[in-house]
């Protein structure tokens, strides 16, 4: 099932034996376009520090009740390698958090086990019990900085540029659930175009300048302004994306 990624931000994350924060943003991959962590905000608990939570390791989902559970304990999560703040996360302390956590860094199935809405999984995956990671915080080598790691509230905002000209600016993702691939961008075009959002697939990016924060378009301003425009509280189902896809000439739904 499709839906906007900001609604999620601010769940809370609960581990088996309580509450470890709550989660604050997003990492994806620049070339997948799939989720890779969550980020969360360890709060009160342990003040100051922000831990990274790979999507695998969630057990169920409750856009109801606003939280997700994972399959781990708040000493697991205490005891994990250590990220510094406001330092960019590198491969090693990727390789570090697969390790500890005994996480599979090919892991491709489906995150939350039933199709159409987010439950619980429906065999979660184990996790053994690991030793106390280093205490120290890992000091990020420019050359070893992941360069395909984005963040989801980073780029909430880039600016949107068609064949011809602007569109507007990222508003959202709208990401399925089942996989944590995002799909398309919600682009607001008040700017340009007063009081319109249009989504966006992902195959129309002809490429992205993360230092000028815009993303680069396979479309025309005349399709974006003839597209159906996005309502949020109108489900989008196989038969808008199809409208949606026809429109535009893209391909169905990624694999």
């Amino acid at each position: 099932m499709l839906q906007v990624i900001s609604a999620l931000k601010g769940f809370a994350m609960e581990a088996s034996d309580g509450r470890i924060g709550t989660v604050v943003d997003f990492l994806f991959d620049d070339t997948s376009w799939k989720v890779r962590w969550l980020v969360v905000d360890c709060g009160n608990w342990l003040e100051g520090r922000k831990v990274l939570i790979h999507p695998s390791a969630v057990t169920y989902a409750g856009l109801e009740d606003e939280q997700f559970e994972v399959k781990l304990t708040k000493a697991q999560v205490e005891g994990s390698p250590k990220l510094l703040e406001h330092q960019p996360v590198s491969q090693q302390m990727q390789s570090r958090l697969y390790d500890y956590y005994a996480w599979d860094s090919a892991w491709s199935a489906p995150y939350f086990g039933v199709a159409g809405g987010m439950a619980p999984m429906v065999s979660p995956p184990y996790f053994g019990p690991q030793t106390r990671a280093e205490e120290r915080p890992e000091v990020v080598d420019s050359e070893d900085r992941d360069p395909h790691l984005r963040s989801v509230v980073e780029v909430m905002g880039y600016d949107i540029q068609a064949l011809d000209g602007d569109i507007g600016h990222v508003e959202n993702f709208m990401f399925e659930n089942d996989d944590w691939s995002l799909r398309y961008f919600v682009v607001d075009t008040s700017n340009w175009w007063l009081g319109k959002r249009v989504l966006i697939a992902m195959e129309a990016v002809k490429g992205v300048d993360w230092s000028d924060r815009h993303v680069r378009l396979d479309v025309s301003r005349e399709q974006v302004k003839t597209s159906s425009p996005w309502d949020p509280m109108v489900a989008f189902g196989e038969i808008e994306k199809t409208h949606l896809h026809k429109h535009y000439g893209w391909a169905g739904s990624r694999a």
